[in-house]
């Protein structure tokens, strides 16, 4: 169970980092759209409307609109389910502000790197400049993860969730270390959380049935 648990984070953690290349169409380049004008066109009943508008967003997109995206994780079309993913990790990785948006690429170019202090040092400093940022506390909470202090990446797991409710990289990451705590129904809350946000988490199902499992298991052995 931990070892599926673990795929989930890792699966999360992969995606936060993933840069996505989209297509550029003709007609964005002659005219491109506002991140207000795309915004309006993500619910088009065109699919290439839909896609050209996250393709946009993709591009501009910051984190304040990044919600706006998360419907079409649910879309009908497949392909672009996996584009509208893309497109939620680029926004929320923009703060808006060009120097804080400068750090926080330097801190994943080195966490990329493995320099996993030297991104926690940038990474706390965009929290002390702007906390209200929380691909900055989710980015740290990444780092304190793969370096074992799991009680610290909670606690930034926390602090994400008071920003973006919906982050479902967050939700499912902190879903791991409840879990491997022996506190699945807190674990089994914040995997249906992430659920309901992106249903395209990979074993999602079965992580959940194996949570439900152990709280069962845990109710018997209490009567």
């Amino acid at each position: 169970m931990a070892r599926c648990l673990l795929f989930t984070i890792r699966f999360a953690l992969v995606c936060s980092m993933v840069v996505f290349a989209l297509p550029w169409t003709a007609a964005q380049a002659k005219e491109p759209m506002t991140q207000q004008q795309a915004l309006r066109t993500l619910n088009h009943s065109n699919p290439q409307r839909r896609f050209e508008a996250m393709n946009r967003l993709a591009l501009i997109g910051t984190a304040d609109a990044a919600e706006a995206v998360l419907p079409r994780l649910h879309d009908k079309e497949p392909g672009l389910r996996t584009v509208a993913l893309g497109t939620v990790w680029r926004m929320w990785s923009r703060s808006g502000e060009p120097e804080i948006d400068l750090l926080f690429d330097e801190g994943n170019a080195d966490m990329q790197e493995g320099n996993m202090l030297e991104a926690i040092r940038i990474f706390s400093d965009i929290i002390a400049k702007r906390p209200a940022f929380a691909e900055a506390w989710n980015k740290r909470a990444t780092l304190y993860f793969m370096l074992g202090q799991f009680e610290l990446s909670m606690q930034d797991c926390e602090e994400v969730l008071k920003r973006v409710p919906k982050h479902f990289g967050a939700l499912s990451g902190y879903a791991q270390m409840l879990a491997e705590r022996d506190q699945p129904e807190r674990a089994l809350e914040l995997m249906q959380r992430a659920v309901v946000v992106n249903p395209n988490m990979v074993n999602a199902e079965l992580l959940m049935a194996d949570l439900r499992r152990r709280i069962e298991i845990k109710r018997r052995h209490m009567v």
